[in-house]
């Protein structure tokens, strides 16, 4: 349950920034209006041909490539679920594990997002200090059964504007479950294996 609500959760957070540089241009959104903005913009393509969404995976991934991944901090969420790992892994062992450890969830997970729909989350009064850079956005969706479930966005400010490196489902990190699952793997496989597993499951 906790895995298959972190991509249908992940679905309210990204917009592409559309402000130009200069003078009169609008600031940046703020997290909050971040998340609210891109709901929309994701529910806007969604309902567009629902139907069509559901018949088809690769069009959700598609759509997701281009409203999610671009504000979404993959290189800094790899980096903290491979921990240790990083900092002996090379360049190119990094970049793989980046694209197939993201690409891995999105088509375990992504069919979730054709059902997301406008009643599914609510979006809590933000409060803290954006000045610190980091910023926590909660919110609760609700499960097929009913349940509200409390989700929250680790979220930090980078040169590109707002974007998001974990997500917080009933307490369980994202970040922390998988660094625990994944590292396990690396010691007994290596991590050589571990890209190779996720690289199969992205369908690489």
């Amino acid at each position: 349950m906790i895995r298959r609500l972190v991509i249908l959760s992940i679905a309210a957070l990204w917009l592409p920034l559309a402000a130009a540089a200069g003078p009169d241009a609008a600031p940046p959104p703020g997290p909050q209006e971040l998340m609210q903005q891109t709901a929309q913009r994701m529910l806007t393509a969604l309902e567009a041909d629902r139907e069509g969404y559901r018949r088809d995976p690769k069009r959700v991934s598609a759509l997701v490539d281009e409203i999610l991944l671009p504000h979404f901090d993959s290189e800094y969420s790899a980096q903290l679920v491979l921990g240790k790992y990083w900092r002996t892994a090379s360049p190119e062992q990094r970049r793989r594990f980046i694209d197939a450890f993201y690409h891995s969830l999105l088509n375990k997970y992504g069919a979730a997002l054709a059902g997301f729909t406008s009643d599914r989350m609510t979006i809590l009064p933000f409060r803290g200090d954006l000045s610190s850079g980091r910023a926590t956005v909660k919110t609760e969706v609700t499960t097929d059964d009913g349940k509200r479930v409390p989700v929250n966005y680790s979220m930090r400010s980078t040169p590109s504007g707002w974007k998001a490196w974990d997500v917080t489902i009933e307490g369980i990190s994202y970040v922390k479950n998988f660094r625990t699952d994944i590292g396990a793997e690396i010691d007994q496989r290596g991590l050589d294996a571990v890209i190779a597993r996720l690289e199969s499951e992205a369908g690489a």
